[in-house]
């Protein structure tokens, strides 16, 4: 039997694949530049985030302070999605992210009150 509910499952499963999205995407761009690296970094962030929040257990006392960071880093990684990409905003691949993360933030919300 697994030690994490459903909502939590659901935030490690959105929070992999954000993050594989976001490192397909940086290695993708490496040799653009700054947005390659950009992308390695909120891939790394989002892993990190989701470390803190459930697997590093001298940080149980930190988790509602890491939820909200994390849901921050979340919303600031959709907001500068549609800055950096308006108006070309329609491509697939970000759309597809962009709910992963919006459902992410509603799940992460959700624990919140629990």
């Amino acid at each position: 039997m697994s030690r994490f509910t459903p909502k939590q499952l659901g935030i490690i499963v959105l929070t992999a694949l954000t993050a594989l999205i976001h490192l397909f995407l940086g290695i993708g761009s490496l040799g653009d530049g700054f947005f390659g690296a950009i992308f390695i970094l909120n891939a790394l962030g989002y892993l990190a985030l989701l470390a803190g929040l459930y697997f590093i257990p001298q940080l149980a006392g930190q988790r509602p302070l890491i939820r909200w960071a994390f849901m921050g880093f979340t919303a600031v990684t959709i907001i500068l999605y549609f800055v950096f990409n308006w108006p070309d905003i329609w491509g697939v691949i970000g759309l597809v992210d962009k709910a992963i993360e919006i459902v992410l933030v509603a799940l992460l919300w959700l624990e919140k009150a629990d």
